[in-house]
């Protein structure tokens, strides 16, 4: 784990993330991310991230996350390297819940 990255990437989240996910196993508006880096490959919780509406046109998980939440996860203009940060913030929570 970077941690500094991980630090950005928490600064991103709250900035940007926390309205509709927590870091829980339990819906929020959208899905908990407690365990997101076990389920999915980080290019998809990226494409996620960056690419929020043609991921629920185009995945199959996608889709399927889109019709269970009724939310379709807004676009939030991160850049590629906040998203970077974001993961690994997400793959050090992931890392503290073991």
């Amino acid at each position: 784990i970077d941690e500094p990255m991980a630090a950005e990437g928490l600064k991103h989240f709250e900035a940007k993330c926390t309205a509709c996910h927590k870091f829980t196993t339990e819906k929020y508006v959208g899905p908990g991310l407690a365990g997101v880096t076990k389920r999915r490959k980080p290019e998809w919780i990226m494409n996620m991230i960056l690419n929020p509406l043609e991921m629920t046109q185009r995945d199959p998980v996608a889709k399927e996350l889109f019709a269970t939440h009724l939310t379709q996860m807004t676009n939030q203009n991160v850049t590629e390297p906040e998203a970077r940060s974001m993961l690994e913030y997400f793959r050090k929570m992931d890392a503290s819940a073991n």
